[in-house]
């Protein structure tokens, strides 16, 4: 039993910056610090990390713009004071703000590659990424699909890392928001992939011509009531890109209704749903998704067919 006169821990941010900066001087300094902060915070990590220690890795990695790979002896660097001002206001940032650490960053990392990320866009952290590295080999065992729609693409972060994944094919990165498709360009512009990628201003499928071998789509997809009990992490990213109605299918519905008329006949559509499978199950009951497993985790992506999309026509119509 603990001894309720015993000291409690507390947090070393009451400390002033001047004093935190002296007193870390290294790498494995700063590393642990940070992850004690982190755990006194009680911080929500679901935005590419997954533990206090997780998050105070990639916050001091990326603060010095050393890769997550570095040679372990880089820990007992001693760092310049310019550095440990930057690590330190990053701390203080992501506890007081709880913004999340890509946005603090302005960079998230999918399927092996970096991407720019702020507010207007969502978090990449899809498990889609999976299927990216594979080139979607299941369903392209022979042949790379030739044309790729992202849609809802937010930062652009499954397009683009499937043209550089499958450099031979061509890819639309279609979203609502002008906002994130800002973004979408920008990483277009930083990966150099722009003589095959473009970003199209469209609500689904409205401003897209022609047709598509394959369609993966990250759309809204969160209930009203999973997302009025998300974390503060979360009241971060743009709502747009998140809530989708009391059961979450609002959008998913519209893509199950429309996506056929855009899938040439030997098309796939791929489909991230999330927390919302049991809500896209009891509302299609006839229809047999192919829910995906995913090796690093993850759940609620399905995939469908052009035959099955055909089979089913009357059902999402």
């Amino acid at each position: 039993m603990a001894d309720p006169h015993a000291p409690r821990a507390t947090s070393s941010l009451a400390l002033d910056d001047d004093r935190l900066v002296a007193e870390l001087f290294t790498l494995r300094d700063c590393l642990r610090w940070a992850a004690s902060e982190f755990h006194l915070a009680g911080l929500f990590h679901g935005h590419g990390t997954e533990s206090p220690w997780d998050e105070a890795v990639a916050l001091t990695l990326g603060a010095l713009h050393l890769p997550w790979n570095v040679d372990p002896a880089v820990l007992d660097a001693r760092l310049l004071p310019m550095e440990r001002e930057r690590i330190v206001a990053l701390v203080r940032a992501r506890i007081t703000t709880r913004r999340p650490l890509p946005y603090l960053l302005g960079e998230a990392w999918f399927a092996g590659l970096p991407f720019d990320v702020d507010e207007r866009v969502l978090i990449p952290r899809s498990p889609i990424a999976e299927l990216v590295e594979s080139g979607f080999a299941a369903w392209f065992p022979e042949e790379p699909p030739a044309r790729v729609l992202d849609l809802c693409t937010g930062s652009g972060c499954i397009g683009i890392a499937t043209a550089l994944h499958l450099p031979t094919c061509e890819v639309d990165l279609s979203d609502i928001s002008e906002e994130a498709l800002a973004v979408a360009r920008r990483n277009i512009g930083r990966h150099d992939v722009g003589e095959r990628v473009r970003a199209v201003h469209s609500d689904l499928f409205a401003a897209l011509p022609g047709r598509y071998d394959l369609i993966v789509s990250n759309p809204p997809y969160v209930d009203a009531r999973d997302l009025a009990t998300m974390p503060a992490e979360f009241r971060h990213e743009p709502a747009l890109a998140l809530g989708a109605g009391d059961d979450g299918l609002a959008i998913v519905r519209r893509i199950l209704r429309e996506a056929r008329a855009h899938l040439n006949d030997h098309g796939v559509l791929i489909v991230e749903v999330g927390n919302s499978d049991h809500h896209l199950e009891a509302a299609f009951p006839e229809v047999s998704f192919l829910w995906l497993d995913f090796e690093r985790g993850g759940q609620g992506v399905f995939a469908l067919t052009a035959e099955e999309l055909d089979a089913h026509a009357a059902s999402f119509a």
